[in-house]
C-alpha cells in the first residue's frame, strides 16, 4: 500500500506536468509573442439565449468553492484581494496561470498583498481553464452576477478529463 506522502507526491507531480503541458501547448500555439488579453481567443461560449458552455459553468462552481473567499462573490474583489473581473481585462491566460500556480507577493509601504500558491491544489488546477473561462466571461461583461441560469450539459470529454486529473474512475 502506498504511503500518503508518496500519493501526494505523485498527485503534485501529475498536476505540475499537466500545468507544464497546458502552458507549453499554449505557448507553441502563440508564436512566442504575448497576445494582449483583449485579443486572446475567448475561452467561453455563450449562446444568444444566455446558455453558457459547461466549462464556464464549471468555472463558476469552482471559483465559488475556492476563490471567492478572498476575491469576493462573482470576482468583484474584497478588502483582501483585487477584483478579478477588472484584472482579467489586461491579464493574459499565461499571467493568470502563473499567479494561480505560483502565488504572488507584493509588499511595500503602501500595499500588502499575498496570493497563496494553488499549484498543488487539484480542486483549482484540475479546473484552471474553467475558472479562467468564467472569470473572462465576467470580465467581458457577458456573464452577470450569480449562478448562470442555463448551461450546457457536461460532456464525456469533460468527465474523462476530470477523472484523469482527480485520479478517479
Amino acid at each position: 500500500m502506498l504511503s500518503r506522502g508518496f500519493r501526494l507526491f505523485v498527485l503534485a507531480s501529475a498536476l505540475f506536468l499537466s500545468v507544464f503541458l497546458i502552458t507549453a501547448g499554449r505557448s507553441q500555439a502563440q508564436d512566442n509573442t504575448a497576445t494582449p488579453a483583449a485579443e486572446e481567443e475567448k475561452p467561453y461560449k455563450i449562446e444568444k439565449d444566455g446558455t453558457v458552455d459547461w466549462a464556464t459553468f464549471s468555472g463558476f462552481r469552482r471559483f465559488n468553492s475556492e476563490c471567492f473567499v478572498c476575491h469576493g462573490p462573482d470576482g468583484v474583489g474584497s478588502s483582501f484581494a483585487p477584483a478579478l473581473i477588472d484584472s482579467l481585462k489586461t491579464m493574459t491566460y499565461e499571467q493568470f496561470l502563473d499567479v494561480v500556480t505560483n502565488g504572488k507577493t507584493e509588499v511595500n509601504t503602501a500595499v500588502q498583498k499575498k496570493m497563496p500558491t494553488f499549484g498543488t491544489n487539484p480542486n483549482v488546477m484540475c479546473y484552471i481553464d474553467d475558472i479562467y473561462a468564467y472569470l473572462k466571461a465576467r470580465s467581458d461583461g457577458l456573464v452577470g452576477r450569480g449562478r448562470p441560469a442555463k448551461h450546457q450539459p457536461k460532456s464525456d470529454e469533460a468527465k474523462q478529463a476530470e477523472n484523469a486529473c482527480m485520479g478517479t474512475n
